[in-house]
């Protein structure tokens, strides 16, 4: 009876070890968790962001928070949406990393979506050794919004739907190490490729933002008054 018991109990556990497995069993709530890892937003911005409806978004933020993944505060009518802790950033940069590893599908995904390789790309220490030396500029090519809840300290900050036309902002003689949301985030591909083709010295950060906290490395937060 006793073996029964411990059995049943042990079942128990690993089905709610699998609730977690089945939340991020979806892709749009894998998207839903890279932005959030960039800050808080409410469900309207991370809709948009997804592109998805108001209604899909809610469902799937309900799910994580069911899970444990998100925690909301409310202001006014409005929900805001953050990751419960850092460590479901880890799990979520791990998961990218451990599917990249072992499924034969996600490299093929990954250079269809990111494009073409071979461009010359930087660490996290290189880039501090090449701010401290000069002759650097660090650009965020994330949306606004994203800047402001933390960025890279001293970043400047472009989107990549503005860069072409605020091109002139960047010193011309300057390298440019390019930065956005994480390791498999295409806005820092593009911005690379655009400057290069405008004539200018681009690099790109190896991996984004995700990797800079999980690295607990310094964070600048606001800006763009």
């Amino acid at each position: 009876m006793a073996g029964n018991t411990t059995a049943s109990a042990k079942a128990q556990l690993y089905d709610a070890f699998a609730a977690s497995g089945k939340a991020l069993a979806s892709g749009k709530r894998l998207e839903l968790l890279d932005l959030l890892a960039q800050g808080e937003r409410t469900v309207d911005a991370l809709a948009k962001a997804a592109g998805l409806n108001l209604t899909t978004a809610s469902a799937h933020l309900q799910t994580l928070k069911q899970a444990g993944f998100v925690a909301t505060r409310r202001e006014g009518v409005r929900i805001h949406y953050r990751l419960a802790g850092d460590d479901v950033a880890q799990l979520f940069a791990l998961l990218r990393k451990v599917a990249e590893a072992h499924q034969a599908a996600v490299p093929a995904a990954r250079d269809a979506y990111l494009g073409e390789g071979g461009a010359v790309e930087v660490g996290h220490e290189e880039l501090r050794a090449r701010v401290a030396a000069g002759g650097v500029v660090v650009l965020d090519v994330r949306p606004a919004e994203e800047y402001r809840a933390g960025h890279i300290p001293g970043a400047v900050s472009i989107p990549i739907d503005e860069l072409a036309r605020r091109i002139g902002e960047l010193p011309e003689e300057a390298e440019i190490v390019v930065y956005c949301r994480g390791e498999y985030c295409v806005l820092a591909y593009d911005a690379v490729r655009l400057l290069t083709d405008l004539g200018r010295r681009a690099v790109r950060l190896n991996d984004g933002m995700l990797e800079w906290r999980l690295a607990e490395l310094p964070v600048e937060s606001g800006g763009l008054a």
